[in-house]
Parts: structure tokens; C-alpha cells; sequence
């Protein structure tokens, strides 16, 4: 089934699916509704979620750096006024491969567990 990319739930649905059976993944608990709910966590972390309709990665702080001087996306900020360094929201018109993305933060959040 081919997924629909200008869909950013329809595209973490399909992240999700094809990531959920990676060391330590649990996917997001349906009916929670607490900060976290619709992430993706390994080992108990939140590694990659879904917040405005962008993807957001927890990465290490130089390859968000990287990411963001390209102009992928920016420092993530959660409402506090204060951009989170390990944190990268993506731009929805940035051409990444999600899935890549999302297991390089697996293994920087289960790497570090």
C-alpha cells in the first residue's frame, strides 16, 4: 500500500508500522492523552512523534545542527520559548526518508538507554 506523503498521520502511521518490532519500541498507546501519547519510545524514551503535523526526532545535538544548517527543519520547541538542541522538528517540504530518520533516533535513544 503506497502511502500518502502530503499526509503527515497517514505517513506516522506507516512509520510506525514499520518500525514497531525494532529493539525496545513501543508504539503509541491509543486513548492516552498526556505529552508523549502518539510517540513512538524505546525503551521507555520518546524517539520520534508526530507534533503540528511535522516530524519530530530526537537526535544528537550535532546532526540536528547539521540537519537545520541544511534547512531540513528546526530546533524543536515544546511551548517553552526554549529550543530543545537534541531535538529536530522537520520541515513537511523537506525530501528526507522518514524511516531513515527515525532509526537513526532509535538508535541514538536506545543506544544511550
Amino acid at each position: 500500500m503506497a502511502v500518502d506523503r502530503t499526509d503527515p498521520e497517514h505517513r506516522f502511521a506507516a512509520l510506525v508500522e514499520e518500525l514497531k518490532d525494532l529493539p525496545g519500541v513501543r508504539p503509541p498507546a491509543a486513548g492516552r492523552r498526556r505529552f508523549g501519547a502518539d510517540a513512538l519510545t524505546a525503551d521507555g524514551h520518546i524517539f520520534a512523534m508526530l507534533s503540528a503535523g511535522r516530524l519530530v526526532l530526537k537526535l544528537p545535538r550535532a546532526r540536528v545542527d547539521d540537519l537545520v544548517a541544511a534547512g531540513a527543519g528546526a530546533h524543536f520547541d515544546a511551548g517553552k520559548g526554549k529550543p530543545m538542541r537534541e531535538w529536530l522538528a522537520l520541515d513537511p517540504a523537506a525530501d528526507l526518508p522518514w524511516p531513515q530518520l527515525a532509526r537513526e533516533a532509535h538508535a541514538f535513544v536506545h543506544g544511550s538507554a
